[in-house]
């Protein structure tokens, strides 16, 4: 081996159901969740009163739970993995970024990429 480190590469298999994602090498991914997002779109659950103070922080990421990924693009907020997913919210609805075998929406393909780095960054 070159210079005694061990090198591994994260491998993510990004399927029309579930995404893996795990180190080279070994025999079973670190992470198997859902290839799907819970999607809010901030407009529809924005008061009519707060719609002239827009500009404040309504970006809070929920850190009381490690597995979840929680990531603000545009106008919309992305759930993703498995417990994100498990919680009842107001206004979601869950998208996949696969359709008919070809990828649809490339936001939410990074964010699911995001949170299987993480997650494996993490165990």
């Amino acid at each position: 081996m070159y210079g005694g480190d061990e090198v591994s590469a994260i491998v993510i298999d990004l399927g029309s159901h579930t995404c893996k994602a795990g180190y080279a090498g070994e025999d079973a991914p670190k992470a198997v969740f859902p290839s799907v997002v819970g999607s809010i779109d901030q407009m529809e659950v924005d008061d009519p009163a707060n719609t002239e103070n827009s500009g404040s922080g309504n970006d809070s990421k929920n850190t009381g739970r490690p597995f979840d990924s929680e990531k603000s693009k545009g106008k919309r907020k992305l759930y993703v993995g498995s417990q994100a997913l498990g919680h009842r919210r107001d206004h979601m609805e869950v998208l996949s970024p696969i359709k008919d075998g070809v990828v649809v929406d490339w936001d939410i393909v990074d964010s699911i990429w995001d949170h299987a780095f993480s997650f494996c960054h993490s165990h």
